[in-house]
């Protein structure tokens, strides 16, 4: 990605280089927009448990290649999701690509929606899309206008709504279990906790580790942020350094990729558990983490939360039911837990096994 979060780099030609992006999907359908000139892309992983969910990410990148690699690894990372949490769906991604260093004016946002949503429609049904970054419930609105493959629509108009809440909800039941695993005990109070990342759902996050009574240390790119912190008796870090922040739990909500063989060797916290997909670089970090004593919760247990909720709309939304599924998170996180010490393999290996056993039983 040409812009970072937080102080986190995203994908950019040397990281494409330095761990390449396997392609083992069932479509990716690249389009240029007849209304924006925009590209958007879609990229479907799996429809082996039901049609393919993801949502649809509005960002500026400076090389194409990042784009499709985000596309890429973020559907696979919701194949894995909705498996681990056992929904009836499979993994997809949309993107739409905005040019760097350029806010697009409303009507030209507008157009970029609705050819996104002809992207969407062409697909027949493969691919659900909702909100991501750079996107909202408002302009799910929108691209509901020429598709009806769309979920999180207001809650007004029968959906679930903004899915920040159920996603920070999520990630703090994950911190919980994943300090229960480290500690001894899932008390938050007075447990040092660094979130990097104030957007929807960092700063919900922050907000109920300090109800909690955790010690925080707060960042984001964005210097207005500093304003939660104060807010939160909190101590503020420079976005460049928060990854080494001498922390219990490093919570990341910004964007991914920033877990690789630079940044490991300088974390000096002992569990890493936070709603920012695909954290680490490649794969093979997880084993670098667990060299350095870190215990990692797979990012696509951690924030399920939000996709969670969307899927209570496929049989009539309920929050209280949504709420309830979305602690579970805990539960399942534990499971991989377990499941790891018993093979002897990093919770990765643990929760992708778990991921595949039950795409297995869909074939």
């Amino acid at each position: 990605m040409a812009r970072a979060a937080a102080g986190i780099s995203a994908a950019v030609p040397d990281t494409l280089d330095r761990y390449p992006e396997k392609l083992d999907h069932q479509e990716v359908l690249v389009r240029r927009g007849r209304r924006s000139g925009l590209f958007t892309i879609v990229a479907v992983h799996s429809t082996v448990r039901g049609p393919s969910l993801g949502g649809c990410r509005m960002w500026s990148y400076d090389d194409s290649r990042a784009a499709l690699r985000d596309a890429l690894r973020l559907s696979r990372a919701m194949t894995y999701k909705a498996a681990v949490a056992d929904l009836p769906l499979g993994g997809g991604k949309g993107v739409i690509i905005v040019p760097p260093a350029k806010r697009l004016p409303s009507e030209r946002r507008r157009a970029a929606l609705l050819d996104f949503a002809d992207t969407v429609e062409a697909l027949g049904g493969r691919y659900i899309t909702a909100e991501d970054v750079g996107t909202s419930s408002r302009d799910m609105s929108v691209i509901a206008q020429r598709t009806s493959h769309v979920a999180g629509l207001a809650r007004s108009r029968g959906g679930s709504g903004d899915p920040s809440p159920s996603t920070a909800l999520g990630v703090e039941a994950a911190i919980r279990a994943s300090c229960e695993r480290a500690f001894g005990s899932s008390v938050l109070r007075d447990r040092r906790i660094c979130v990097i990342g104030l957007g929807h759902v960092g700063s919900r996050v922050a907000r109920r580790c300090a109800r909690a009574g955790a010690k925080l240390v707060l960042a984001d790119v964005d210097v207005a942020k500093r304003a939660l912190a104060d807010q939160l008796s909190a101590r503020w870090a420079n976005p460049d350094r928060a990854v080494e922040s001498d922390v219990d739990v490093l919570v990341p909500c910004a964007l991914g990729g920033f877990l690789d063989h630079d940044t490991v060797p300088r974390l000096r916290c002992k569990v890493i558990a936070g709603a920012a997909n695909n954290q680490l670089a490649d794969d093979g970090i997880a084993d670098l983490l667990a060299a350095h004593g870190i215990l990692w919760a797979p990012d696509f247990v951690v924030n399920a939360g939000g996709l969670i909720n969307i899927a209570e709309e496929l049989d009539g939304y309920d929050p209280a039911s949504a709420r309830r599924r979305v602690r579970g998170i805990g539960d399942t996180l534990r499971k991989v837990f377990d499941d790891s010490a018993s093979i002897g393999a990093t919770p990765l290996t643990a929760a992708m096994e778990l991921a595949r056993r039950r795409l297995g039983s869909g074939l």
